[in-house]
């Protein structure tokens, strides 16, 4: 049978396939001010060199409609408009350059004023994400006992796809999300069950900032990645967004779904290791972090765990007292000083 995210239907963002068997797609959303274009512009390069394929931007005022617009004209990426409390917005970035709109149908305002939204993107031909959040349920949802938030949060979903469907609108993404990593993997295990022909936007919400939101999004994600379920997926930090990418493509190189930037295998020490190895390990990660080869690279603190352990990796070193062996492909290319094996190592991987 297959995968779930196999069997979607497809939808372009901009020139960005989602959906029906499409590679999972990374993306973010900007924090800069949205009435400063240039600042969004100049975020949107740093996401998208460091592989960020999809941007939302929220437009909070009709004010910043034409700021969208702007941003929208110039941008390497497509810009998702992101919308709550005000279709009017959502009507005039479809009609303004958005290649998709994401709306809430806990604060959209009703159904009258979706299918405006709906209207003005089908003229466009852009997709709309629909977004519920355990925040913002409808009231009256919300306030059913009989159901699990889950439950909830799939119905909502549920419901407003089967309106926009038999409003004649197609083109849509769904996300369900929760900051409690369980409510959220149920959650879209119910989705996937109820719509599975609609692409799905997964992503733990509020899941705090570098560390703690890194790990709940990993372990949630990486559940729902493993049984097929995501076509799509941001982790949210609070933090630079650039750190959702790298997390995003660190998740996926885990998970051998896709690959982008260089991998870090290196060994947690031991009594063995007579090398700085954590600030060796920090500093080989911090310069592979902009790569865009798909390499495997091993820093290893002794030669109990490389390159034995390691021999899997494209490059590594395996250090000793005060040196290291730089080995590529499992075959040692040269010794140096332990000073001079972040050098070393990044010399071999240009030659790869």
């Amino acid at each position: 049978m297959g995968k779930p995210n196999e069997h979607t239907r497809r939808v372009m963002v901009g020139d960005v396939p989602l959906g029906g068997g499409a590679p999972v797609v990374v993306q973010s959303m900007l924090n800069a001010p949205a009435d400063d274009a240039a600042a969004n512009l100049a975020q949107i390069e740093e996401l998208a060199a460091a592989g960020c394929e999809i941007v939302r931007m929220a437009i909070p005022h009709r004010r910043d409609i034409d700021v969208f617009a702007q941003v929208c004209s110039a941008s390497p990426l497509p810009v998702v408009a992101d919308i709550h409390f005000d279709a009017h917005i959502a009507v005039e970035a479809a009609r303004r350059g958005a290649a998709k709109l994401r709306i809430n149908p806990g604060n959209i305002g009703g159904l009258d004023k979706t299918r405006a939204v709906l209207d003005a993107a089908g003229e466009a031909g852009i997709p709309i994400r629909i977004g519920v959040n355990a925040g913002s349920l409808d009231g009256a949802l919300a306030a059913r006992d009989d159901l699990t938030l889950p439950q909830k949060l799939a119905r909502s979903a549920a419901d407003y796809v089967r309106f926009c469907e038999d409003e004649g609108f197609r083109d849509l993404v769904v996300s369900a999300k929760a900051h409690d990593v369980m409510t959220t993997v149920r959650t879209y295990r119910l989705l996937a069950e109820e719509l599975p022909h609609v692409p799905l936007h997964i992503g733990v919400t509020e899941a705090g900032t570098a560390f703690q939101g890194a790990i709940k999004s990993a372990c949630g994600l990486g559940i729902l990645l493993e049984e097929g379920i995501g076509d799509t997926l941001r982790i949210s930090l609070t933090d630079d967004p650039v750190q959702e990418i790298r997390a995003c493509w660190t998740l996926l190189a885990s998970l051998d779904l896709r690959r982008r930037a260089p991998e870090l295998v290196s060994c947690p020490t031991c009594g063995r290791c007579q090398v700085d190895l954590i600030g060796l390990a920090r500093e080989v990660e911090d310069r592979i972090a902009h790569l865009d080869k798909p390499l495997k690279v091993a820093v290893m603190g002794c030669v109990v765990n490389g390159p034995g352990e390691a021999a899997d990796a494209d490059i590594g070193v395996a250090c000793g007292a005060g040196s290291g062996v730089v080995f590529v492909q499992g075959t040692v290319v040269r010794k140096v000083g332990e000073t001079a094996i972040a050098d070393a190592l990044m010399e071999e991987i240009g030659r790869l």
